[in-house]
């Protein structure tokens, strides 16, 4: 018979009842451990999810995995992806409102090739830990890595306008060396200008300076103007993506002080402009240009005995403000700045003085004249010189509060045409109908005496004469030839020539006798004495 149960053995346990003890404390303990392990989950935004697989695609910083992508949506808007990340423990360090994200996949650009090794494990996240101790958990993620990836070296800012064409990546080079790159581009809604960020190498930062000026390359560049014909052949990357090119533009000019991190710099549309820019003090003045302005573009050399002092501002300036009318007689106003520091090759210069000795020189004949500079474009460009006959000029004189530099007649190309314009004039003026009256009567005289001198030359008589001429010739020569050495002429003469030889030989005597008593012919030589008479003996 059973016996019944004591409250002593009902207050036994049974130890069936440890495995299902232990093995809730086991799953207790293993759940704490996951959970600890766990870091935060965060939000990320992209613009699209090109290569990003839930569960897969690793958050990474220096190649270390910190987290996972555990799912990927839209936003309720449908504008951008959104990604939740799984965190793992210990990362809360790391996540700071300036902690930058960015994929790391394939990429080739202007930059170059990189991400090569994703090619077989696929795209991740890469995670720059922040600083700044403001935590967050939504984070916006960019499609390239932030300058701050890019190494040692100098940052710089660079201001241009719109129209540039500047993009991340172009190189930055020096003197055709590339030494950086434009690691990030905004534009400013306000001042409607492109603000860029510049990255220039170590050691290469050396080489900027407060007199470096930056300019925009294209790699190829054609100019033709007024100072002739000029080509530029960058580097083969900028050939294919432009890019910024940044010197000291004028040897000559001191290079100045290093510059720090972020010091700006404004972009100059070409290095002409970039040298411009170092020229900071400058003289204005205006011409009063009488003729035609045709050709004279602003950026044209203002030149002295070939040396270029300034550049043309502004073709035409302030012309027409008082209305139709005033353009009528008045002369076209050109606005030039003298560069005293092309010349001087000084940082600073003493403008007063310049001015005074310019107003002197003024004084003493200085005048400005337009001058071809480019025959197949017609481009102008403005010389100084000294005309020891020109009129007198009043230096007090201004327009527009701008002194004048006084000007005489354009030579060159323009004095061409204005002798050209009148020679036409004078050939208008010609009596072109009556001249060519006279010329048709002359003709026609001519022709008279054309048909005269046919209708002799075919007299049949006429046609005899050359045979006539050639027999008679034929018959000079056969006498010619009688009287050549050994013929029968030459043989005659020659006797005779020898019969008057013996004559005057027998002659001399006679002669000489003749020469010395002329009357020898009449008395005798030696005379006698004179015969006496018979009755006297």
């Amino acid at each position: 018979m059973n016996q019944p149960d004591t409250p002593t053995s009902r207050r036994r346990l049974s130890a069936v009842w440890l495995i299902p003890l232990v093995a809730a404390l086991i799953g207790l303990w293993l759940v704490f451990s996951y959970l600890s392990s766990q870091g935060p989950i965060i939000t990320l935004k992209l613009e699209d999810a090109e290569g990003i697989n839930a569960g897969k695609t690793a958050i990474k910083t220096r190649n270390v995995q910190i987290g996972v992508v555990e799912s990927v949506s839209l936003s309720e808007d449908l504008s951008h992806t959104l990604l939740s990340v799984q965190m793992q423990a210990d990362t809360d360090r790391m996540l700071f409102s300036d902690s930058q994200f960015w994929v790391v996949k394939p990429r080739v650009g202007r930059e170059g090739i990189s991400g090569l090794n994703t090619v077989l494990s696929g795209a991740y996240i890469e995670l720059l830990p922040g600083s700044n101790g403001k935590k967050t958990k939504t984070f916006t993620v960019k499609n390239s890595p932030p300058p701050e990836k890019t190494g040692d070296g100098l940052f710089l800012k660079l201001v241009s306008e719109p129209g540039t064409n500047i993009n991340n990546g172009d190189p930055v080079s020096f003197r055709n060396l590339k030494v950086g790159r434009v690691v990030e581009t905004q534009f400013d809604r306000q001042a409607k200008l492109f603000r860029h960020r510049l990255f220039i190498e170590k050691p290469y930062d050396v080489l900027v300076s407060e007199s470096s000026r930056f300019w925009k390359v294209s790699g190829i560049g054609f100019q033709l103007d007024a100072r002739g014909f000029q080509a530029q052949l960058s580097s083969l990357e900028a050939l294919l993506g432009g890019g910024i090119s940044f010197s000291v533009p004028d040897a000559s000019m001191a290079t100045g002080a290093p510059v720090e991190d972020g010091h700006q710099f404004k972009l100059h549309n070409s290095q002409e402009s970039a040298r411009r820019a170092l020229y900071t003090q400058t003289l204005d003045y205006v011409l009063l240009v009488e003729r035609s302005v045709r050709g004279l573009t602003a950026g044209a050399p203002v030149e002295y005995r070939g040396i270029r002092v300034g550049t043309v501002e502004q073709v035409p300036w302030a012309f027409g403000e008082h209305g139709p009318s005033a353009m009528t007689d008045n002369p076209i106003p050109v606005l030039i700045r003298l560069e005293p520091q092309r010349v001087n090759r000084q940082s600073n210069i003493a403008l007063t003085t310049w001015k005074e000795e310019i107003s002197q020189m003024v004084h003493n004949g200085l005048r400005a004249s337009l001058k071809a500079g480019n025959l197949l474009t017609g481009s102008l460009f403005v010389e100084l010189a000294f005309h020891q006959n020109a009129p007198t000029s009043d230096t007090s004189l201004t327009y527009n509060s701008v002194p004048v530099m006084p000007s005489v007649g354009s030579g060159g190309l323009s004095k061409l045409e204005d002798q050209l314009h009148a020679l036409l004039e004078t050939l208008n003026e010609l009596p072109i109908k009556n001249m060519a009256d006279n010329l048709n009567n002359n003709l026609k005289h001519l022709s008279g005496v054309t048909g005269r001198i046919e209708s002799l030359l075919a007299d049949p008589a006429l046609n005899t004469l050359p045979q006539q001429i050639s027999s008679n010739l034929n018959a000079l020569d056969a006498t010619l030839q009688g009287w050549q050495s050994g013929g029968d002429g030459y043989q005659e003469l020659q006797g005779t020539l020898q019969k008057l030889n013996r004559l005057l030989d027998s002659a001399e005597p006679l002669l000489d006798t003749l020469n010395e008593q002329p009357n020898a012919l009449i008395f005798q030589r030696h005379p006698t004495t004179d015969p006496q008479p018979r009755g006297a003996q």
